[in-house]
């Protein structure tokens, strides 16, 4: 879990500063160049397709561990919005929470004491 839990960090810092930089050249307009390359039936599109389905699927999962409450729902909507920066975060959290057992960290609490 140690690994894990570095590996989350690392991640979180990583990836922040990334942003950061392109954010600062580029701006922070994301979502008209993300759905245009998806518009334009290419690559870059396909990419931006795929990832925006682990996106999907993050927030599915975030939502469902927390077994769909009002919590759980707008915690999937972010981690469906906010992507890795929201997830690394998150599963570093939860791994605290779940004191290194891994079916709670994946199940939730809940599910994980049936």
């Amino acid at each position: 879990m140690t690994l894990f839990r570095v590996y989350l960090i690392g991640v979180m810092v990583c990836l922040s500063g990334y942003t950061v930089v392109v954010g600062i050249q580029h701006g922070w307009n994301l979502l008209p160049l993300f759905f245009s390359s998806i518009a334009e039936m290419s690559w870059p599109g396909q990419f931006n397709l795929d990832f925006m389905t682990f996106l999907g699927l993050s927030g599915i999962w975030v939502a469902w561990r927390h077994e769909f409450t009002g919590r759980g729902i707008a915690l999937g909507i972010v981690a469906f919005l906010g992507g890795m920066m929201f997830l690394a975060p998150y599963l570093l959290w939860a791994s605290v929470q779940a004191e290194g057992d891994m079916k709670v960290l994946l199940l939730g609490k809940t599910r994980a004491a049936v």
